[in-house]
C-alpha cells in the first residue's frame, strides 16, 4: 500500500498514537520517533507555507500543526515532567523526602516578604536583621532576592526563621511568584497610611495561588495618618480576614523605622507555622532545594545563594544546579561567614559551580563529579532548544512575500547582561510584553550573568543589536571594541528606566503615521492666460489660509479632479507671498496642472504627523 500524500508529500500517516516531545525539539527528533526522512517532514511544512530546517528547534504550534496532518497525537513535554525523567535516568528524585517519619526533624519556616512598591519591606527586613540594604539598592527599590535567617524567641524557646527578599517592582512578578513557590509563608507588608494598592493585592494573589498562610504587617504605624483599621476592612474585602475579625489571619502593628513590635511580628509567625503547616524535613538525606539567586563575582567566580530544602549540602558535595555543576568549594552565610554545611531551610552562598545558575532552578546532590556533568550538559541541552523555539520567529511564506512587497520590518535586537540571574530575566520578561503593533519587533539575541564582554560586542556587530547592561560595565578592550564597531551599550541599575527608554526606542523605530489637516480654501473668480507660466487663477480665500508649501487640490462640482498638486507661485497683487488669509484676494498657478475653471475651489492641505501614543 502506497502511503499518502499530504501537500504532494509522500509520508507515513500513524494511527492517533501519541507521539512525546521535548520543548525545542527539532523535525529529525519528531522524524525519528514516527520513523519517517526528517526532509519529507521539512517538505511538507514547506508545502503548508512554513520554512524550516531539519535540525532547528521547533515551536509548540508547528509540532502539533506536523502531528494534525500526520495522524499522530503530539505531547509537548512540560520541562518539569522532562527534569523529572532526566533525574529518573540516573536514579534520582527530586522533591521528595527519604527515610522513615521517624527521620524527619522540624525545620525553620521559610518566609517571603512582600507588598507594595515603597511600603517598607526593605526597611522591615533590615530591622529585622540589623543590617542596611536600602541604602545600596538603586532607587530605593529592591533589584534582586536575598535570603537571610533571624531568630525570635517564642515561649522561652529560640526559634529560627529564615526571610526571603522579593523585589518590590511590578516588572519582577515573575521573581515574586518564584519567591511564594519556596515559600511557607508570606508576610504581606501594608503601610497603614497608604492602604491596599494595586501590588499588594499582586503580591496578595501570589500567596493565595501558590497556597501558602499570610501574616499582614500593617507597617509604618508610628506615622500621624496612619490608619491600620482602614488597612483591616480593605484587605477583608479581598478575603484576608482579621483574626480580631472573626477570620485565621493574624495582622501585627509594626513600625521598621523606630522598630516597634518586630519581635510580635516574628512570633506571629511562628505561631502560624505552628498552627498550620507541619514543617520537618530529614537532614541525612542527599541535599536538595532551590537557587534562590546567582550572580559572577570577579574573584569567586558564579556564587549562588541556595536554600536548602532538605537534607545537609556540605563542603566537598558534588552539586548540580539548573544547568551549572561542581563542587562545593566553600559555603558562606548572610553575613559571609563560612559555612562548612546547611541543614534544611538554612540560606547559603555556595561558591565553585561551572557556570550561573537561572534563579529559582532546582539544585541536588549527586554521587560524583561525572554525574553532575552529564545531567548538568542534558540540562543545558534541554534549555538551549527550548529558548531557540521560543525565540523563533514564526516565517510562513506569507510573511516572506509580504515582507519583499513592503520592506523589512523594522526589527530592535537585544542583548541583555546583568549582575544576576533573576534580574536579566525579569528584564526580559518586561521588555517582551511591550507591544507597539506589528511593524516594529524586539528580539533578545542573548543574555547572560557578569560583566560586557569582547564576545557579546562582536555578536552586537554581527547581529546590529544593542547592548543593554544592568548593574554590570564592559571588561577588557569590550568598550573600545564597542567604539570601533560601532555598538551601543546603555547602562542600567533601575529596571523602570530601562523598559521605558527601549520602549521610546521601539516607538521611534515605528513609520510615522500622518493625518490629513485642511489649511483652508479658495474659489478661482477670473483666469488669465500666461505664455510663460500657464493658466493663472485669480482668487479669493473664502476660508482659512493658503499657503505657498502646502499640498492642494482642485474641487468642481463637489468632485475632485485633481489632488495632491504643488504650488508654483502665490501672489498677492505683483508681489509674492508664503501665505494668504482669509477675505483676501490672490492670484495662484499650479504646477502640471492648467484644466482650470471659473467656480473651481482650489483646497490647500497638509500631512501632519500623529504622536504615537
Amino acid at each position: 500500500m502506497q502511503a499518502p500524500t499530504i501537500g504532494g508529500v509522500r509520508v507515513r500517516k500513524g494511527d492517533g498514537e501519541t507521539v512525546r516531545l521535548p520543548r525545542g525539539a527539532s523535525l529529525t527528533d519528531f522524524a525519528e520517533r514516527i520513523g519517517v526522512d526528517a526532509a519529507q517532514l521539512v517538505q511538507m511544512l514547506f508545502s503548508l507555507g512554513e520554512m524550516v530546517t531539519a535540525t532547528e528547534s521547533v515551536n509548540d504550534a508547528t509540532l502539533e500543526l506536523l502531528g494534525e496532518e500526520l495522524n499522530y497525537v503530539v505531547q509537548v513535554v512540560s520541562p518539569e515532567d522532562e527534569d523529572r525523567e532526566l533525574l529518573e535516568s540516573f536514579d534520582l528524585e527530586f522533591g521528595e523526602d527519604e527515610g522513615e517519619e521517624a527521620d524527619l526533624v522540624v525545620r525553620p519556616p521559610v518566609v517571603t516578604v512582600m507588598g507594595h512598591v515603597d511600603h517598607g519591606k526593605t526597611k522591615l527586613l533590615d530591622a529585622l536583621r540589623n543590617a542596611n540594604v536600602v541604602d545600596k539598592e538603586a532607587g530605593g527599590i529592591t533589584q534582586h532576592i536575598g535570603a537571610y535567617q533571624v531568630a525570635a524567641e517564642v515561649d522561652g524557646e529560640e526559634r529560627r526563621i529564615t526571610l526571603i527578599d522579593t523585589p518590590g517592582h511590578e516588572a519582577f512578578t515573575a521573581m515574586r511568584a518564584r519567591g511564594a513557590q519556596a515559600t511557607d509563608i508570606a508576610i504581606l507588608v501594608v503601610a497603614a497610611d497608604d492602604g491596599v494598592m494595586p501590588q499588594t493585592v499582586e503580591a496578595l494573589n501570589h500567596a493565595k495561588a501558590a497556597g501558602v498562610p499570610i501574616v499582614v504587617a500593617v507597617n509604618k504605624i508610628d506615622k500621624p495618618e496612619a490608619d491600620p483599621t482602614k488597612v483591616r476592612g480593605q484587605l477583608t474585602e479581598y478575603g484576608l480576614v482579621p483574626e480580631e475579625y472573626g477570620g485565621d489571619a493574624m495582622f501585627v502593628d509594626v513600625s521598621a523605622k523606630s522598630g516597634l513590635n518586630l519581635d510580635g511580628l516574628l512570633e506571629a509567625v511562628v505561631l502560624t507555622a505552628d498552627a498550620s503547616l507541619d514543617l520537618r524535613a530529614n537532614p541525612t538525606q542527599d541535599a536538595q532545594g532551590l537557587v534562590v539567586e546567582a550572580h559572577l563575582d570577579r574573584g569567586r567566580g558564579p556564587v549562588a545563594t541556595v536554600l536548602v530544602q532538605r537534607g545537609t549540602l556540605r563542603v566537598g558535595d558534588s552539586i548540580v544546579a539548573g544547568p551549572a555543576h561542581g563542587r562545593v568549594r566553600a559555603m558562606l552565610d548572610e553575613h559571609g561567614n563560612e559555612l562548612r554545611e546547611a541543614t534544611p531551610a538554612r540560606p547559603a552562598m555556595v561558591l565553585g559551580l561551572s557556570a550561573v545558575p537561572g534563579a529559582g532552578q532546582n539544585f541536588l546532590v549527586v554521587e560524583d563529579d561525572r554525574m553532575a556533568r552529564q545531567i548538568a550538559e542534558k540540562r543545558e541541552a534541554r534549555e538551549r532548544a527550548a529558548m531557540q523555539a521560543k525565540r523563533r520567529v514564526r516565517r510562513t511564506l506569507e510573511d516572506f512575500m509580504a515582507s519583499m512587497e513592503k520592506g523589512e520590518s523594522q526589527e530592535l535586537n537585544l542583548i541583555l547582561k546583568g549582575d544576576v540571574s533573576g534580574s536579566v530575566e525579569a528584564l526580559e520578561d518586561s521588555l517582551s510584553q511591550i507591544d507597539v503593533g506589528d511593524e516594529v519587533t524586539l528580539r533578545v539575541i542573548d543574555r547572560g550573568v557578569g560583566a560586557i564582554t569582547e564576545t557579546n560586542v562582536d555578536l552586537a556587530a554581527a547581529s546590529d543589536a544593542i547592548i543593554i547592561g544592568f548593574n554590570v560595565r564592559p571588561q577588557g578592550k569590550a568598550t573600545e571594541m564597542a567604539d570601533k564597531e560601532g555598538v551601543e551599550i546603555r547602562y542600567y541599575s533601575v529596571i523602570y528606566q530601562a523598559i521605558e527608554e527601549i520602549e521610546a526606542a521601539l516607538k521611534g523605530m515605528l513609520k510615522p503615521e500622518f493625518e490629513e489637516s485642511t489649511l483652508g480654501q479658495a474659489e478661482i473668480r477670473a483666469i488669465f492666460r500666461s505664455s510663460k507660466v500657464g493658466n493663472i487663477a485669480g482668487c479669493m480665500v473664502t476660508g482659512g489660509v493658503i499657503r505657498r508649501n502646502a499640498k492642494v487640490r482642485v474641487i468642481r462640482d463637489g468632485a475632485v479632479v485633481a489632488d495632491n498638486l504643488d504650488l508654483a507661485s502665490l501672489k498677492r497683487e505683483k508681489d509674492d507671498a508664503s501665505e494668504v488669509r482669509e477675505g483676501f484676494e490672490c492670484g495662484l498657478v499650479l504646477r502640471n496642472f492648467q484644466d482650470i475653471k471659473e467656480g473651481d475651489i482650489v483646497e490647500a492641505f497638509e500631512m501632519r504627523e500623529i504622536p504615537r501614543s
